[in-house]
């Protein structure tokens, strides 16, 4: 209701101005301050005073007696304080949202936009285990995902595997080369990619250590392997893929964990062979930014920022990364109508370079939009490199967190209000619930750009602003709804003016806002605004709780509080799946 309400607001407002003869270009529409009681307010006034030559709260007594509230559903008063226009909500803006909320388990999806938009995120190179610093790409990308496709847009979620670099020609030399008692220890895990990295690793340690003429002779093998797969040898690219989709498939169900799934995993070399990158290849040749230095084909970038000029073809003719990269979102561009691309901070360059490249190419780049990343480090500061075997993986954090959780859920077993009995089955999918939960929030709730360090004491306070936290609202409102059934509680004819309180009023405040909030932090690609709604909506709601029972009030009463339950359960479990945090039964 709150989107349809603003729209409301910016008409009548937007009338107003215009009988004033008063510019409309700039409304200031906005939530009011703390200490202004009103759902919207304009703050039109302040830019207004220089072309009037009066006081803000004057022009907004003005704007306020112009405005007329009648014939709209939600606009139902109009008044002032200070500078401010403020707009205030009719009884049916409240009956709506509590109507739609409540009935609606989809609540907060949007309408659809017709677009389709392809998501691309993670893309690690398949050399390894997925380790702890990368990790807030798959949780980013994944919450960027669900939060376009709640948004309306059609979205795809892609993994874009660099299968025909150096990195993959060096660990396909060394599979081919060493044997099993060639290699340093034992996996880590019993999953193949914790196997295979340990090829990769001895092949690096062997090009650092061997004698020059030996390490000649492997870096000619290794050299083979990529020619071989820029002249599309089919040979050469079955030796690569046998490696590649090995060590991603087992990538793969690392990220299933948390879960991050997507609906194609687009290769590099497929650039390579159908002809794109070699076509784009020419036509950048053809531009007048190309120039031939240094044995080998750049560009000059000077006029888009950048010193640094960008390598697109070596001297023995063949391409780079990036110049496949180019062919990749050429791609992208002639199938979707945006391509949105999670990038670690370590990319921030070529992904400029790549804008402007494909500006030069004649691309709309509009279509193009990037979510920037820092790093996550854990306490203590460890490093982490796949190619020298250091660092914390991925699945070493999802089973802390897990064990954590699980330690957690156990000790708390006998301050449960519920009178459920929770079997060991019921702990293990709550610690899992519970503790990915944890890592997913902690992690998406702070804005991309910062770099954060990952503290177990706050991902998983039960208390504070986190994860269980939130998900705790899920499971009251499961457990309400529950008992509230049992007792014979009706909420499906009510009257909602009942609602009255300060606690009930805010809750219902909260709960419109919702899909707005969807809509918002869409257009700005930042699912962290949705984690900031869903940790308000959890203070709102607890409130409610504290003070507004369902089973022990007046039968009109209770059966409206009950529908106010069922509209909050619905919001903050619908909040939380676009977060990727599931959203317990029971706690």
């Amino acid at each position: 209701m709150f989107r349809q309400f603003r729209e409301e607001v910016e008409t009548a407002l937007s009338a107003a101005l215009s009988s004033l003869d008063l510019p409309t270009d700039d409304l200031g529409v906005e939530e009011p301050p703390e200490d202004v009681p009103a759902t919207l307010a304009s703050s039109v006034a302040f830019r207004l005073a220089g072309v009037v030559g009066a006081a803000p709260p004057k022009i907004a007594i003005d704007i306020a007696d112009e405005i007329s509230v009648e014939g709209y559903d939600y606009l139902g008063a109009v008044d002032t304080q200070g500078p401010y226009v403020n707009f205030h909500v009719t009884d049916a803006y409240y009956d709506d949202t509590l109507e739609d909320a409540a009935d609606d388990i989809d609540y907060g999806h949007l309408p659809s936009t017709g677009d389709s938009v392809v998501v691309e995120h993670t893309s690690a190179n398949p050399t390894g285990p997925v380790h702890v610093g990368r990790t807030r790409n798959p949780v980013i990308g994944d919450a960027v995902a669900n939060l376009l496709e709640f948004a309306g847009n059609d979205v795809e979620r892609h993994y874009y595997v660099n299968d025909a670099g150096r990195q993959m020609a060096l660990f396909t030399w060394a599979y081919e080369t060493f044997d099993e008692e060639d290699l340093d220890g034992e996996p880590e895990r019993d999953r193949i990619e914790y196997d295979l990295v340990r090829y990769y690793r001895k092949g690096n340690a062997y090009l650092e250590e061997a004698d020059e003429p030996d390490a000649e002779a492997a870096e000619e093998k290794i050299t083979a392997i990529l020619q071989g797969l820029e002249e599309g040898d089919e040979d050469t690219y079955a030796r690569v893929e046998n490696v590649v989709d090995q060590v991603l498939g087992g990538m793969r169900e690392c990220l299933e964990r948390l879960p991050a799934e997507f609906d194609e995993f687009v290769k590099e070399t497929r650039f390579m062979f159908d002809g794109r990158t070699r076509d784009l290849a020419d036509r950048l040749k053809e531009t007048e930014y190309a120039v031939y230095e240094e044995d080998a084909w750049q560009l000059e970038l000077d006029e888009y920022g950048f010193e640094k000029n960008l390598v697109f073809l070596r001297s023995d003719d063949t391409s780079l990364y990036t110049t496949r990269d180019l062919a990749h979102h050429e791609w992208k561009f002639d199938n979707y109508d945006r391509a949105v691309t999670v990038l670690g901070e370590d990319h921030k360059l070529q992904a400029g370079q790549l804008r402007a490249a494909l500006d030069i190419l004649g691309n709309d780049v509009d279509k193009l939009e990037n979510v920037i990343y820092s790093w996550v480090n854990l306490p203590g500061g460890e490093t982490m490199s796949t190619r020298q075997g250091t660092g914390v993986m991925l699945d070493d954090l999802l089973d802390e967190a897990i064990a954590r959780a699980r330690e957690e859920v156990e000790m708390r077993m006998e301050d449960r209000i519920r009178d459920d009995d929770l079997t060991e089955d019921d702990v293990e999918r709550i610690a899992r619930q519970v503790g990915i939960g944890a890592v997913r929030y902690d992690i998406v709730s702070k804005q991309p750009a910062k770099a954060i360090t990952f503290e177990w004491d706050q991902a998983l306070n039960f208390e504070a602003q986190s994860a269980p936290y939130i998900q705790y609202v899920h499971a009251r409102c499961c457990g309400i709804v529950n008992e509230a059934d049992a007792a014979g509680i009706d909420a499906n004819d009510i009257d909602p003016s009942v609602l009255d309180t300060q606690a009930e009023r805010d809750l219902l405040r909260v709960v419109a806002r919702f899909p707005a909030a969807i809509e918002e932090a869409a257009d700005d690609l930042e699912p962290h605004a949705i984690a900031t709604f869903a940790r308000e909506f959890a203070e709102v709601f607890n409130k409610f709780y504290r003070e507004c029972s369902v089973l022990d009030a007046e039968p009109e009463v209770g059966a409206a509080r009950l529908a106010l339950v069922k509209a909050s359960r619905n919001t903050v479990a619908n909040a939380l799946s676009i977060l990727g945090v599931e959203a317990p039964n029971s706690m």
